[in-house]
């Protein structure tokens, strides 16, 4: 499995750095303690800044010796090394690494914010950085989640600046994308003129304020609390994963022999995980709404093999894994409102 980390051609070093393990295929430098966002910076790697240049063409065969401008284009490039990152227009502005651990200090006033990893892939035209709030969101008695921020920028031409909210199980680092219904998770800002303004204010954008976090609490909690049968278990997976309409009909309409291996195999593999919670975890999530939901982005965390780091990544922030969890999450709400509402009228 490949890592696409950059390389600095000039210490030959990753950049990369994580808090107490190599989390990244065994690559980066490793800290004990939470760095500063200036140490933090250095230790990945990221102590570069991006320059727009202006762009002109040459001929390669030597048929003519003048250059000409490229109108309205520029190369960003590092101005450690000289490398070209990608080609942009004249509106974009650089965001700077800096300004993007500025962004999380910023957040809570420089005060409580840990960061766990940072790192640049591939010539260090992408950037990310996960950074934990302080707290955590208790369900049950011994079951914790973390709150964690995740951040990715680009200084390449595509791609937005992401900033996402995103709970980690402290038990076994499962990524939970609780992307509720009606709030707000993560935003996307332009690099514009005024990114690096709006990026100085996405916190305040973003579904992280204490209200977001009293009612995760609140509904996860909730679910722990609602019992369900393995049979409904493995229902409300099959229709978490479904990757398509026609899937859905042959599942809804009986017709087994017409699913995917791709897509039972799937099935299977997150219904065993959902089956195989650590002893930890068993009050929790053994029979109930929140092992199932559990299952399901847990298997996007821990069980999927990925092509590398970076398309784990986007799975997990924009891709097939949110979608997933966010299938599960809705089901799950329904599955819980549903038996709430049958509770109510029996009584």
């Amino acid at each position: 499995m490949g890592h696409n980390l950059a390389i600095n051609p000039q210490t030959n070093e990753y950049s990369f750095f994580s808090r107490k393990e190599k989390a990244w295929h065994g690559l980066g430098t490793i800290v004990e303690d939470y760095p500063t966002s200036a140490e933090a910076l250095r230790f990945a790697g990221l102590d570069y800044t991006v320059e727009k240049w202006p762009m002109y063409t040459y001929d390669p065969l030597g048929r003519t010796s003048d250059d000409q401008h490229v109108p309205e284009k520029f190369a960003t490039v590092r101005t450690d090394n000289y490398a070209v990152l990608g080609t942009v227009g004249n509106d974009y502005e650089v965001v700077q690494n800096v300004d993007a651990f500025t962004f999380f200090d910023s957040i809570v006033g420089g005060e409580g914010i840990l960061y766990e990893t940072a790192g640049a892939l591939g010539k260090g035209e992408r950037i990310f950085i996960t950074a934990k709030l302080p707290g955590y969101i208790r369900v049950g008695k011994d079951d914790f989640i973390e709150k964690y921020l995740f951040l990715t920028t680009s200084h390449d031409g595509f791609g937005s600046i992401t900033a996402a909210f995103t709970p980690v199980r402290i038990v076994c680092n499962n990524t939970l994308n609780a992307a509720m219904r009606n709030h707000t998770t993560a935003i996307k800002i332009r690099h514009t003129a005024n990114a690096k303004e709006r990026l100085a204010v996405a916190h305040k954008l973003m579904g992280i304020s204490h209200k977001m976090n009293d009612e995760l609490s609140g509904i996860f909690n909730q679910w722990a609390k609602v019992r369900i049968t393995d049979h409904e278990v493995k229902h409300l997976i099959q229709v978490a994963m479904v990757p398509n309409k026609e899937t859905l009909d042959n599942l809804l309409s009986g017709k087994n022999d017409k699913l995917s291996t791709v897509y039972t195999n799937m099935v299977d593999k997150v219904y065993e995980y959902a089956m195989s919670a650590p002893s930890q975890q068993q009050e929790t999530t053994a029979g109930t709404v929140f092992g199932a939901y559990n299952a399901v982005t847990g298997y996007f965390q821990n069980v999927r093999n990925y092509r590398d780091g970076e398309a784990k990544l986007q799975s997990l922030l924009d891709g097939t894994g949110k979608l997933r969890a966010q299938a599960a999450f809705n089901l799950c709400a329904d599955f819980a409102q549903h038996l709430e509402v049958n509770a109510y009228i029996n009584n």
